[in-house]
């Protein structure tokens, strides 16, 4: 496939951190090949399995985790980037990396971390993405972290955007490898941060009618959800309501797909860029949804807040997570002994540093793994009753 100008080179990457003499070459993979490969083997990312997306721990087989969601993604920007003539190997492994940096219990898990550490600069799950990627993972002899390319790492930390006030973990990355964090990132950054979007914006409401908290009704509600239903229906006359369902979420992230498509294509042709240097340089996203289905998915966003992210279930389960994370910063502060021989033999000589520490084992955690060491540490009783089926 002939690629657009715009499209991220693998054979011109600014390199890696570190270099890797004496390396044995496995294979015809070029540099963006290799790091969504190094991703996929990481330790990190096999633990998203047991990581939270919409649903703490859940009970049911069939909601997503973080892991299923991140392949999801990939999936999606991948498509994407197809389209538009762009690098899908490194979509792909933005993609796959975005959310390696999430501490157990999602958002909730975050919060709690962030609190917890405000007096030594808090916590962010896309700064730690990049610390964990750079810093924590370290299956290689000579040196820490697995060793991205630029790109990759650029990607990840800018696939939102620039970063004016970078967090200390990111801020620490950067100084050793600067990052050009006040440009734009590449395409293939762009693509993967809506790919996010359109991922979960549709595989929440999948999960949400699936375990009860939402229901068509409120959907139709929203004149996007609705619009496309009613299209559906129309196809399928008669046809079991659960199978309407999951052909309006394929439905939707077709009709998304195909908006995102269209509104780069005429974004990067406005723009008149034709290169990647360019799109950095560009001063705006590039790469996204057209203005009114962005107007359309903001709507949507607020709805799946009011109704599903801040549903009673949800906040108790928040709540609950809030308190193991809590607790367990609390206790390892106290007694750093508790977090095992290989955490507390590597503790740090200073108070910040000792904070962080504390905090990239918290944040390394599975749910699962969280309420056992809370409940080893404070008696399965003092387990929440919102993660006691756990």
């Amino acid at each position: 496939m002939t690629l657009s100008a715009c499209a991220s080179d693998p054979g011109a990457t600014r390199g890696r951190r570190h270099d890797e003499p004496g390396r044995v070459v496995r294979g015809p993979r070029d540099a963006f090949q290799r790091d969504r490969d190094r991703i996929i083997h990481s330790i990190a990312f096999r633990r998203l399995r047991h990581k939270t997306q919409v649903f703490v721990a859940p009970d049911g087989d069939h909601y997503r985790v973080r892991l299923t969601h991140s392949i999801e993604v990939a999936q999606i920007g991948r498509g994407i980037a197809r389209a538009l003539g762009l690098n899908e190997d490194l979509t792909e492994a933005l993609c796959l990396a975005h959310d390696i940096g999430h501490p157990p219990f999602g958002h909730a898990g975050e919060d709690a971390l962030k609190a917890a550490m405000m007096a030594h600069g808090g916590f962010d799950h896309n700064g730690h993405t990049l610390r964990t990627l750079a810093r924590l993972e370290c299956p290689y002899p000579r040196f820490d972290g697995i060793n991205l390319t630029w790109e990759t790492l650029e990607g990840l930390a800018k696939h939102n955007g620039p970063v004016r006030h970078p967090g200390w973990a990111l801020a620490e990355i950067d100084a050793e490898f600067p990052l050009d964090l006040t440009s734009h990132a590449s395409l293939e950054a762009q693509v993967a941060a809506v790919a996010d979007d359109i991922a979960y914006d549709n595989h929440d409401i999948d999960d949400g009618l699936r375990a009860g908290l939402l229901t068509i009704d409120q959907l139709m509600a929203q004149p996007f959800v609705a619009d496309n239903f009613r299209l559906v229906e129309a196809r399928f006359p008669g046809a079991p309501r659960d199978r309407l369902l999951r052909e309006l979420v394929r439905d939707q992230i077709g009709v998304m797909v195909n908006d995102v498509i269209a509104a780069t294509k005429a974004n990067v042709a406005d723009a008149g860029v034709e290169s990647v240097a360019e799109v950095r340089a560009a001063g705006r996203t590039l790469g996204g949804f057209s203005e009114t289905l962005a107007r359309q998915e903001r709507d949507l966003k607020r709805f799946m807040y009011a109704n599903l992210y801040h549903h009673p279930s949800q906040i108790a389960a928040a709540d609950a997570a809030r308190t193991v994370v809590s607790g367990l910063f609390a206790a390892y502060r106290d007694d750093p002994a508790l977090m095992g021989e290989e955490w507390a033999s590597r503790l740090p000589d200073t108070d910040g540093a000792t904070v962080r520490h504390i905090g990239d084992y918290i944040a390394g955690m599975t749910d699962r793994f969280a309420i056992d060491r809370f409940a080893e540490i404070s008696g399965r009783a003092a387990v929440p009753e919102a993660l006691a089926h756990v």
